[in-house]
């Protein structure tokens, strides 16, 4: 029988009383491991890219479909439907085991909620519970209220009273619009004119609604690690530690990003800082979930700060990371596709994951000008020279068309490769990069900078 997975244990739905997901009637499904699994994975991305890489490496998986998928996800069939509703009904049609939500702003609009009103095992928070990333301002209420530590700050509605308060701090300052805003609606202010500026940007619409409400934070100093780790409201279960690159340009300068490149693990996170992280991070956040009955049967995401006083919380996501998972998955030996349907489930505690020694480092090619304006419409050529050495391309913006590739958005490529020392990883990444090109092919060149000077 299959266990109840939109709705088990401790979690609420919309009414936040009983603690249980609604849930409609379940089918009944073949015995997991027959290798006839219908999945459907949501997205476009190279996060995306790389989930529908390993999930497709699976034995339990006999047909993958992307809604709407990339030019680069091979043997996967492309669905159209874009909406939770759409989404849920075409699940339901085609009588999909497990959904995989890439994507925060779907999880965000609920559709965790469509699928488990029908019944429909989906990977993900439900609506209220994506709040964590949705909302700055709620992630920082859910930090404070069950003691995780994080950068004191303030949370505004009005540009008056914000920029009052913001006069009054010491710089730098990070300025935070509260919704979503694809990662670049954090903004770290060095003087206080670019502070006041950022405020005003942020409520004059510069991130549209998402910057609508301002979180003015405390600027922390350390070194940034990305923890990602699956939990089902009753486990959770880290992935290994990786390190994003944020800013746009070398040396951690220009904009922030949706990330210019990742690599793991991060050194800086060994075992004693692993514990820690578990111990200061992890397992107050599994209780804040089940404290505050939040139904969550999917993926966190928790960006850190490691200072001198201890790891620190920045943020919250509700997703694998981009381009985090680029480099974690390559190093993944288990069945991602296992762990995945085990989350849905509610037995995470049944899963173990083995890892590849060799580090893996990731580097996004993007389009001129990214993260500010770009062109797009550029042909790429030299793909299959860097795949024939030993890279992995994720594709996060592309368009096919006439047989050619063409860029079609502001990250464009992940360029990933392993290597039996994080040296050798990033030299393999960058020899196969440098294979790659198009009219305006932007990278960072010292992707696991930090790292390689330890």
């Amino acid at each position: 029988m299959i266990k109840q997975y939109c709705g088990q244990s401790g979690q609420s739905g919309q009414s936040g009383q009983s603690g249980r997901r609604p849930a409609g009637s379940l089918r009944e499904k073949q015995n997991f491991g027959d290798g006839s699994m219908k999945i459907l994975l949501v997205g476009s991305g190279g996060r995306e890219h790389a989930l529908a890489w390993k999930i497709s490496q699976s034995k339990h998986c006999s047909q993958l479909f992307c809604a709407p998928g990339n030019p680069g996800i091979r043997n996967a069939t492309p669905v159209l439907a874009n909406t939770p509703e759409d989404l849920a009904n075409f699940a339901r049609l085609n009588k999909i085991d497990l959904t995989m939500v890439g994507p925060e702003a779907l999880l965000c609009a609920g559709i965790v909620d469509h699928f488990c009103e029908l019944g429909l095992r989906i990977v993900g928070p439900d609506k209220r519970a994506a709040q964590l990333e949705g909302s700055k301002s709620f992630a920082k209420d859910f930090m404070h209220r069950h003691g995780l530590p994080t950068a004191k700050a303030e949370v505004f509605d009005e540009e008056k009273p914000a920029l009052k308060y913001l006069r009054k701090q010491s710089l730098p300052i990070v300025i935070k619009a509260d919704g979503l805003a694809a990662g670049k609606g954090v903004i770290v202010a060095e003087s206080m004119a670019q502070a006041e500026q950022a405020v005003r940007g942020c409520f004059a619409g510069s991130f549209g609604e998402a910057g609508y409400r301002v979180l003015i934070e405390e600027h922390l100093i350390g070194e940034e690690v990305s923890i990602l780790a699956l939990c089902d409201s009753e486990s959770i279960l880290p992935l290994a530690s990786s390190q994003d690159h944020k800013r746009a340009e070398d040396g951690d300068l220009g904009p922030n990003t949706g990330g210019m490149g990742a690599y793991s693990p991060a050194p800086i996170v060994d075992q004693a800082m692993a514990q820690t992280i578990d111990r200061q991070i992890l397992q107050p956040f599994l209780r804040g979930v089940q404290k505050d009955l939040l139904y969550f049967r999917g993926i966190i995401y928790a960006g850190l700060m490691l200072t001198a006083e201890g790891p620190k919380l920045l943020e919250f996501n509700v997703r694998f990371g981009d381009p985090e998972t680029q480099a974690i998955l390559p190093r993944l030996n288990s069945d991602l596709l296992e762990a995945l349907w085990a989350t849905a489930d509610g037995r995470l505690h049944e899963i173990k994951l083995d890892w590849k020694e060799e580090p893996a480092v990731c580097v996004v090619m993007a389009s001129k000008g990214y993260p500010g304006k770009f062109e797009r419409g550029f042909e790429i050529s030299g793909i299959e020279a860097a795949e024939a050495k030993g890279a992995l391309v994720f594709h996060a913006g592309t368009k096919a068309q006439d047989g050619k590739l063409y860029t079609a958005g502001g990250r464009v490529l992940g360029v990933t490769a392993l290597g039996k020392t994080l040296a050798d990883a990033v030299e393999n990444t960058y020899a196969a990069v440098r294979e790659i090109s198009w009219q305006g092919a932007n990278y960072r060149k010292d992707i696991a900078h930090r790292a390689l000077k330890r």
